[in-house]
């Protein structure tokens, strides 16, 4: 079984050829495993069979039976074990001496989902996360949700199982979050999704919380080969090792997919052992592998002072050299393609379909992202809205100022700009254009836009307020999708295409900023792409909706920047 190398730094990591090594079989669903430092064995959970089970030198037997389905676990500095419980909703510490501890059961009064995966912080911190897979049939016990929401927990070392944990990022961010581990140096927290199919990476500040949230990997899924995104680790060099369709993928610590580990089984997790900390043993449905890698693990706390697990001497200068002052640049500053913050609601800004002008406040101008390094053969160009009726003089909505702020962006102009460049480079362009029947029928009266619409009789198929604004029509090769929404999926074809081209990065451009593109940006990132708006290929109604919804509601879930910007970016 060959591995693939995508990127040539991925060889230096493991050889192409080394042997995936079946230790054992016959289990329901292995997951959770973690390696003793001090005793040399494996731990690794069985959980629908209900089990505990270790491996080492001699074998495969059975430590515990009645875990209360337990899935993920780790240990602290003292080697006491950590463990999620399904059928219990509870984080809890099964001390060297046996006795059993809860550590976090409840939020705001009520059960938590199912604690999943587990890691810990150099502080004596604890981060899990919460999926409701422990509430289904299987895998844990089947019973009703009590919280309405996926999150991301941290128990602090001084805290009991009286308090709550503290909930560490937005709880309507995640659908299924999942594995999770921190970079070398524990500046970053990798958090996955596996039904966003995605992987986001948060700074870690001094205090523990987490702040500046961002897409890291995306579209980690495939149409033919089992796998999604689950167990999750970290590399001594910084490198992301994440189950995947195949096997396990492996992410460079700017994001870039350098090389997949071929598995024969679906995986579920993994963990680096063995004398050495060479030996990467990895949880795959019915059996446990090994295979042997040319990389160390980063150094988790437990292992820390464990001379006598094998740990080389120069583990902490390998630790060490990974600083963030040691990525690209384009890393360090957040400038990557990937950089898409977290989800926040923002006070200031609360996107309407009124032409009312915003507050100063929220008309302030937007940070703009330069610097950016953006893979061509991973982007689409969309291309919205931009139609008679929407954005030129003597359209249905002229009235509204967009005319004019369209020529104040420059955007036609721009827009043909980045598209030459685009395909140039071999990336799809889309263009996405609002029509409706005569009589606009199946147009709703649910909001003033819609209603607007209907009374200025615009965009209706056939007619001169429908067609594409003069050097913004389509050519040959691109593709044309039609919607009846200000969202680009909603009813529409948009994601077939995306996946059809295997694009997971969309660069948006067109109009008005503060609607069609806001909601399309908004579901894309729900959706687990990246969005890139180059706000000069955009365009609203006036500058002051425009920079609203570019420096509030947009910084959430895209990069925004400036067309020279994505053109010298990509590559």
């Amino acid at each position: 079984m060959h591995h693939q190398i995508i990127e040539p730094e991925f060889a230096a990591l493991l050889d192409s050829d080394a042997q995936v090594q079946r230790l054992g079989s016959g289990f329901t669903f292995t997951e959770g495993p973690i390696w003793h430092p001090v005793q040399q064995h494996l731990l690794f959970s069985d959980i629908p069979a209900d089990k505990r089970r270790r491996w080492d030198s001699n074998g495969i037997s059975e430590v515990l039976s009645g875990t209360h389905k337990g899935n993920g676990m780790t240990y602290d500095r003292d080697l006491n074990l950590i463990v999620c419980e399904h059928s219990t909703s509870s984080l809890t510490k099964l001390s060297v001496d046996g006795q059993r501890s809860v550590l976090a059961s409840h939020f705001e009064g009520r059960e938590l989902n199912s604690p999943n995966d587990v890691v810990m912080r150099s502080c004596g911190s604890i981060y899990f996360t919460d999926p409701y897979y422990g509430r289904l049939p299987h895998f844990g016990i089947e019973r009703e949700r009590e919280l309405s929401f996926q999150g991301v927990y941290r128990v602090l070392p001084t805290q009991d199982s009286t308090t709550d944990p503290q909930l560490l990022a937005d709880r309507y961010l995640f659908t299924q979050p999942n594995g999770l581990c921190f970079s070398p140096d524990e500046s970053l927290l990798y958090i996955n999704d596996t039904v966003q199919t995605n992987i986001r990476v948060f700074d870690v500040n001094a205090d523990g919380s987490l702040r500046h949230g961002r897409l890291f990997a995306s579209g980690i899924c495939h149409s033919t080969l089992p796998g999604v995104p689950d167990g999750m680790k970290c590399d001594e060099q910084g490198n992301v090792w994440v189950t995947a369709p195949g096997g396990l993928w492996v992410y460079s610590p700017s994001g870039r997919l350098i090389g997949k580990v071929a598995v024969p089984e679906l995986c579920a997790n993994l963990h680096w052992g063995g004398d050495d900390w060479h030996t990467l043993f990895i949880c795959a449905t019915t059996s446990l592998y090994a295979i042997r890698t040319n990389v160390l693990p980063r150094r988790e706390p437990f292992m820390l002072g464990s001379r006598s697990g094998g740990i080389r001497d120069d583990f902490e200068a390998g630790q060490a050299a990974w600083r963030s002052d040691s990525l690209p640049a384009q890393y360090r500053e957040n400038n990557t393609l990937n950089v898409v913050p977290d989800y926040r609601a923002t006070a200031d800004y609360s996107p309407t379909t009124s032409n009312a002008v915003p507050t100063a406040a929220a008309a302030s101008q937007p940070d703009i992202l330069t610097g950016l390094s953006i893979d061509a053969q991973r982007c689409v160009l969309v291309i919205q809205d931009m139609q008679n009726d929407v954005v030129v003089e003597g359209g249905a909505f002229a009235d509204s100022g967009a005319p004019a702020h369209c020529r104040e962006q420059n955007a036609v102009a721009n827009i043909i700009r980045l598209a030459d460049a685009c395909r140039q480079k071999g990336i799809p362009v889309v263009h996405v254009w609002f029509q409706c029947e005569p009589g606009h029928l199946g147009i709703t009266m649910n909001a003033p836009l819609f209603e607007g619409l209907v009374d200025a009789n615009a965009l209706v198929k056939g007619t001169w307020g429908a067609a594409p604004v003069a050097g913004l029509e389509a050519r040959a090769g691109d593709h044309i999708v039609l919607k009846s929404r200000m969202n680009a999926f909603e009813g529409t074809n948009l994601e077939t295409i995306l996946k059809a081209e295997e694009r997971d990065i969309i660069i948006e451009t067109g109009a008005w900023t503060n609607m069609s593109i806001e909601h399309t940006a908004r579901t894309g990132a729900d959706k687990g792409f990246t969005v890139i708006v180059p706000e000069d290929a955009c365009s609203s109604m006036n500058a002051d909706w425009h920079n609203a919804s570019i420096s509030y509601a947009m910084s959430n879930v895209a990069a925004v920047t400036r067309v020279d910007a994505v053109i010298e970016g990509l590559f």
